[in-house]
């Protein structure tokens, strides 16, 4: 979610990430109460030298969509985060490790783009036998209909839940 939306469709991706920001703060009180671990898994833009807080601060100093989005949902002190090289955040990073170390198996998935990076490491954790909630409410897409789509094969083919984060009450959809 962290990013500059300095690239073309950009605008209109940032203002549904800032859409979306409310739904993830929300979903980011739960786990905080529940003593659960939130993992921000962001795109390093190709910055191999960088570190987390430079992207935040780049992003909060950008103004914007950038801004807006980097005030509500940059990492916390007591946060995880993992920076990746490209779309899935299982790709090339630390991730598997870190959740088989906090015992992780049910993974819920928010940010953007909901066609690109999140659809990617949906599709990777669903391969690694993790259940997924990717809640409709809580990732974004450059249109409503591209969001529509990733959501659809998420549901239909990776057997995710998307349902809301308000509609469902815990940190996980219990199954049917």
């Amino acid at each position: 979610m962290i990013n500059l939306f300095d690239f073309a469709g950009g605008d209109a991706l940032g203002a549904a990430a800032e859409a979306a920001c409310a739904g993830i703060v929300r979903l980011r009180r739960r786990f905080d109460a529940a003593a659960a671990p939130v993992i921000h898994v962001n795109d390093n833009f190709a910055h191999w030298q960088g570190q987390f807080g430079n992207l935040v601060t780049a992003c909060a100093d950008a103004g914007g969509h950038a801004a807006a989005v980097a005030r509500r949902l940059a990492p916390r002190p007591h946060d995880y985060h993992v920076l990746k090289p490209k779309h899935s955040g299982f790709l090339a990073t630390p991730l598997t490790i870190l959740l088989a170390k906090l015992q992780v198996r049910r993974l819920v998935l928010t940010g953007v783009a909901a066609d690109s990076c999140v659809l990617a490491t949906a599709q990777d954790a669903n391969m690694r036998e993790f259940a997924l909630w990717v809640p409709g409410d809580c990732v974004a897409a450059i249109t409503p209909r591209r969001k529509r789509a990733a959501l659809a094969v998420v549901a239909q083919s990776l057997d995710g839940d998307t349902r809301s984060s308000r509609s469902v009450p815990g940190l996980f959809p219990v199954p049917p």
